[in-house]
């Protein structure tokens, strides 16, 4: 089974008082003890984004570790990613991090991973990157469209409602064709795929929502997906 875990928004970095995300993401593997690794390219392997990861998942039933690049510590990058568990990448830069990606051979290496069953999850430029099309945020300019990996079809909005311009620039972008129909993801949102299906969308914030953003007739359509809040669970 191939999954993936989209967020808008959300998790350790960004809610440290509030992991339900970041739980979520851990009961998806299938190993009691697994094996996670923090992908920190997208902000340029900050040290204390990669710290903060460590902090928080110390605390977990799992084998925390991470995969820089800018100062690699992995002698093979192969062997590396093909024994993890779960991927969970950060954010930052989506241009960035994936022509670092490509340029290391890790679109290729994360496609065979998610393929053989490894969980793929991330925020912002991490959940940007696994679409055909994500929606990102250059210093000073325009949002614009950026072209994923494609794992899973169609487009994305992360920071939905964190972000002023967001939900307008993707409407502009879905309603003129220039991006694809896609999801919105609010802060606190996310979306589980599985085998790239829509599995169920989830929250950390009780009010936090998805949506599915799509033109028709020359409109724009916003339509809020079902949601399931992790805290209200027992």
């Amino acid at each position: 089974m191939k999954q993936i875990i989209a967020m808008g928004g959300g998790g350790f970095s960004m809610e440290p008082d509030n992991l339900l995300l970041d739980h979520y993401i851990l009961n998806q593997s299938l190993k009691p003890n697994p094996r996670i690794c923090f992908v920190s390219t997208a902000s340029g392997d900050q040290d204390g984004y990669i710290q903060r990861f460590y902090h928080t998942f110390h605390s977990m039933a799992c084998k925390p570790d991470h995969l820089a690049l800018f100062d690699p510590h992995f002698k093979d990058l192969e062997d590396f990613v093909m024994s993890q568990d779960i991927f969970y990448v950060g954010g930052g830069s989506t241009r960035n991090m994936l022509v670092l990606w490509k340029e290391w051979g890790l679109d290729l290496l994360f496609k065979r991973a998610y393929e053989n069953g490894t969980v793929l999850a991330g925020l912002s430029a991490g959940a940007n990157c696994w679409f055909e099309e994500g929606l990102t945020d250059p210093l000073n300019a325009p949002l614009y469209k950026i072209n994923g990996l494609g794992f899973i079809q169609g487009s994305i909005c992360p920071h939905y409602d964190g972000e002023e311009k967001r939900r307008p620039s993707f409407h502009d972008l879905v309603g003129s064709g220039s991006m694809m129909p896609g999801f919105g993801m609010e802060d606190g949102a996310a979306v589980h795929f599985k085998d790239g299906q829509v599995f169920k969308c989830i929250s950390s914030r009780p009010n936090a929502k998805v949506y599915s953003v799509f033109e028709n007739t020359g409109r724009i359509h916003e339509e809020p997906l079902q949601m399931m809040y992790l805290g209200g669970l027992s």
